[in-house]
């Protein structure tokens, strides 16, 4: 029997949100499956992806074939380095010890390069933000000086008023 990794999807409309799923390869995009191995949700940014490294490993090895989404989403969780690490170990290359370390190294270095990425994102969001405050900023004391420069010119129209209305009442008495 042929076997895909593919994508389930759930949620409403508009908002999907997807299951990692092992299904026959003539079963419907909801229909049956095999096993579900994870999750995919691509509303949350960074996409949020919660999988079952161990059983995804399992079926990759196995021979199930990953649509291509699936296959960059195992690929970026480091099911495929993985099991490149493996290959290494049973031709004798280096022992599982050394994979191991190898795959935790990497994961630190990915996670260093996510985080790093993550935190230029909220610089520039904060860099962003200040900017469109002073730029808020102007505009206001723009208005506010316009605004008062209106009432300056009312109160200096009123006050020409009463002065004239004051020079003309002791000339008619």
């Amino acid at each position: 029997m042929a076997t895909k990794i593919r994508l389930q999807r759930g949620g409403r409309k508009g908002y999907a949100f997807y299951r990692i799923i092992i299904a026959d390869v003539r079963a419907p995009r909801d229909g049956k499956f095999i096993e579900k191995i994870g999750t995919y949700n691509p509303n949350t940014n960074p996409s949020t992806v919660d999988l079952n490294f161990d059983r995804a490993l399992y079926w990759v090895e196995t021979g199930a074939q990953p649509t291509d989404t699936v296959h960059s989403i195992l690929k970026r969780e480091g099911v495929y380095m993985m099991k490149h690490l493996r290959g290494g170990v049973k031709k004798g290359a280096f022992d599982e010890a050394t994979a191991q370390s190898r795959f935790d190294a990497w994961k630190q270095e990915k996670v260093r390069k996510l985080d790093k990425i993550h935190e230029e994102d909220v610089k520039k969001k904060k860099e962003t933000k200040a900017k469109s405050l002073e730029a808020e900023k102007k505009v206001k004391e723009e208005i506010a000086k316009k605004v008062a420069d209106k009432k300056a010119a009312i109160a200096a129209e009123q006050a020409a008023a009463v002065a004239e209305a004051t020079e003309e009442a002791p000339a008619e008495a």
